[in-house]
């Protein structure tokens, strides 16, 4: 296989495929467990709070181990890690459906979560491979797409299931989904082959301490976790982190990619990333406050009024996928991020009583912008780094995400617990910095690189 020109057709639509369900199936399911929450408490005889360990040990488990399995996947090749991530999630998504206690249906979350690690570590390294290089931002496109729908269809299937059977079918569904997926994997994925050096497991340990206990900390901090335990969480995941870095800066091809970093226009991406995923996070979390305590919505309204965001990425990712493929990710991720500001700035400064109408098409206005940037700086990333350090690139795509994802949803909280009548106005107003400070970083990105790099 030419590198530079992906798959032959028809093996490329298949190998999308089998990426599209991969993902599907790790964002689902991320989703899906936060409505039946309640319902599996009220089952397995557990408090809410103990509840919170089946969405937060998924959750835990994929960051810690995103950027092992990265590494990993340059390592041995993309397609290994995948496909045991694929096999992994398979299986521990039939432990869930059998677990009869909440501890032993956290045990089997958490090794669901390292099979989505498997699938979302190296999901878009795997793209790189399947497409040709002048096309590449319609496939990373599909990727932005399918987790856009994921996020939509989440609660409605959820709740689907849960109106006709048990929560355990949550999880037996995507037994037959996932052996689907594997078979297809098995024929239509590339082989990709790996730079065999020696795996650095005393990194990947000290990365999971890191990561496990930096987001421990900010997520104790959202929920009022004691001062000095967060403080001596923090101060810990520190002293670890400092010589995590000194090991990984000895390193040929380090677990955390130092050497890609270096690159002033992946690490301007990854930072546009961080801030835009926290925007996001920040408004997502606060709006159903908004539209329910303020506005008086209900449930059903809040879910329809929420849909227009990731509805118009579903929409508009694919056309910033084919202007990526021709026009700077600075540019373009500056205009969307700009719009998405916006778009905030109109939600948190909207009348005591709005027609439904007028929150849709604000949202919409969000969507357009997260849609518009998030394609071209996946590109971005991808395209600056080294063939064979695509994994790497591929993990901290996923790790940025993640990590601007829980820093939003803990900033939500603490606002919050700060100040309750008008935390929802100044969430938004916050998430609008954020969304204006990743306008700006990726607009630094115009002088580092005119055109799309094709590294």
């Amino acid at each position: 296989m030419d590198a530079d020109q992906g798959l032959p057709l028809p093996q490329r639509y298949w190998a999308i495929l089998v990426v599209a369900l991969g993902i599907t199936l790790a964002v689902l399911d991320g989703a899906i467990a936060n409505v039946a929450l309640p319902t599996i408490a009220r089952d397995l005889n557990a408090s809410p709070a103990d509840s919170i360990w089946v969405v937060n040990a998924y959750q835990l488990a994929i960051t810690v181990s995103l950027l092992p399995l990265a590494s990993l996947g340059d390592r041995i090749g993309y397609r290994r890690v995948y496909m045991s991530g694929l096999a992994l999630f398979t299986i521990a998504s039939f432990g869930c459906a059998l677990s009869g206690s909440l501890t032993s249906l956290a045990i089997a979350r958490v090794i669901q979560g390292f099979g989505a690690a498997g699938i979302m570590s190296v999901n878009t390294a795997l793209v790189r491979m399947i497409y040709p290089t002048e096309h590449l931002g319609r496939g990373v496109s599909i990727n932005a797409s399918v987790v856009a729908i994921s996020s939509v269809i989440g609660p409605t299937v959820a709740s689907g299931v849960l109106s006709i059977a048990p929560w355990p079918w949550l999880f037996a569904i995507n037994v037959p989904i996932g052996i689907a997926a594997y078979a297809l994997g098995w024929k239509a994925l590339p082989r990709t082959p790996g730079h065999r050096q020696p795996y650095d497991f005393l990194s990947a340990l000290m990365n999971a301490a890191v990561f496990g206990l930096a987001i421990t900390a900010v997520d104790g901090l959202g929920h009022g976790e004691h001062r000095s335990y967060v403080l001596a969480e923090f101060l810990v995941a520190g002293v670890i982190g400092y010589f995590f870095v000194r090991r990984q800066l000895t390193q040929p091809a380090p677990l955390l990619p130092i050497d890609l970093l270096r690159i002033p226009v992946f690490a301007l991406s990854i930072a546009t990333s961080f801030c835009s995923f926290t925007a996001q996070m920040l408004a997502f979390v606060s709006l159903p406050f908004l539209l329910q305590n303020t506005f008086g919505m209900s449930q059903v309204q809040t879910g329809f009024l929420m849909t227009p965001w990731p509805l118009v990425i579903v929409f508009i990712a694919p056309l910033a996928g084919m202007l990526s493929d021709r026009y700077s990710a600075g540019v373009l991720g500056g205009i969307g991020l700009a719009i998405m500001t916006a778009g905030l700035m109109l939600l948190a400064t909207t009348g005591a009583h709005p027609a439904p109408v007028d929150i849709a098409w604000r949202m919409a206005v969000c969507g357009l912008g997260f849609g518009l940037f998030q394609t071209p700086n996946n590109r971005q990333m991808l395209s600056s780094a080294p063939r064979h350090r695509s994994g790497g690139a591929s993990g901290m795509l996923g790790t940025a995400r993640l990590s601007g994802q829980t820093l939003g949803a803990a900033l939500v909280a603490l606002i919050f617990g700060i100040a309750p009548q008008h935390g929802t106005t100044i969430t938004l107003v916050v998430a609008a910095g954020f969304a204006a400070a990743a306008a700006m970083v990726s607009l630094m990105r115009i002088s580092r690189s005119k055109t799309p790099a094709t590294a």
